[in-house]
């Protein structure tokens, strides 16, 4: 079965430290662009990384730059969101994505894992 599956998130205060993590099953992840997106409860779905398949580098928004890296271990068939120095703005749902087209219908998604930013 082909699909891709999001763990790590949590509760975690701000200022803290989170990696979530995107296991890809039935397919090798490292062919294609991986997207890492979130949505925050009233709000419409926000791409905030893709990773390319090869050295043209990351892309990363305005909202989480410098603050989170996003990255691959091909041997374990896995991207990685290290995210760092997380706000209450941070939290949403957070979802994986085969492509990273803004047009959702477009890629393929995993299921997303719940990340919450509070005291």
């Amino acid at each position: 079965q082909v699909q891709v599956v999001e763990s790590g998130g949590g509760l975690v205060q701000p200022g803290g430290s989170l990696r979530l993590s995107c296991e890809a099953s039935g397919f090798a992840l490292d062919k294609y662009l991986i997207g890492w997106f979130r949505q925050a409860p009233g709000k419409e779905r926000e791409r905030v990384s893709c990773v390319s398949t090869t050295d043209y580098g990351t892309f990363y928004s305005d909202s989480v730059k410098d603050r989170f890296t996003a990255y691959r271990d091909n041997a374990k068939n896995t991207v990685y969101l290290q995210m760092s120095d997380l706000n209450v703005e941070d939290t949403a749902v957070y979802y994986c994505s085969v492509g990273c087209s803004e047009d959702i219908s477009a890629n393929r998604w995993g299921q997303g894992t719940q990340v919450t930013v509070s005291q």
